[in-house]
């Protein structure tokens, strides 16, 4: 039992460094960063209306158009990075349904583009 508690001394040695080097990193953000909230700052950003209205209202198809883009191109590196890491591997139907994939995506980025998703005013 000794000698297994030695062999993970090593793992605990690192998780208590860790946890003390994220200790720190949390307590001097608090000490040394600004704080001086104002209504600007602490105002809603992310999604282009204030959170406390009618939850019910209507929301401006652009948001939608550039929630489709980000898809678009998440799924894209998402499947072309390990394809890509495999390529010698998957053969010839492996290629082509490759293509139909980035044949359907660049059909939804056409469409995309023609409803001027990418022309924010």
């Amino acid at each position: 039992m000794d000698e297994l508690l030695r062999e993970y001394f090593a793992v605990l040695v690192f998780l208590g460094v860790a946890a003390v080097l994220g200790a720190l990193m949390l307590a001097s953000a608090g000490i040394v960063a600004v704080s001086n909230p104002d209504s600007e700052k602490v105002s809603t950003y992310e999604c282009g209306f204030n959170a406390f209205d009618d939850a019910r209202m209507k929301f401006d198809v652009r948001f939608y158009l550039v929630a489709i883009l980000f898809i678009i191109f998440d799924l894209e590196v998402a499947f072309l990075f390990p394809w890509a890491a495999a390529f010698g591997d998957v053969g010839e139907f492996g290629f082509w349904s490759m293509m139909v994939f980035l044949a359907i995506l660049t059909v939804g980025f056409v469409y995309e583009w023609k409803k001027g998703a990418l022309e924010w005013e």
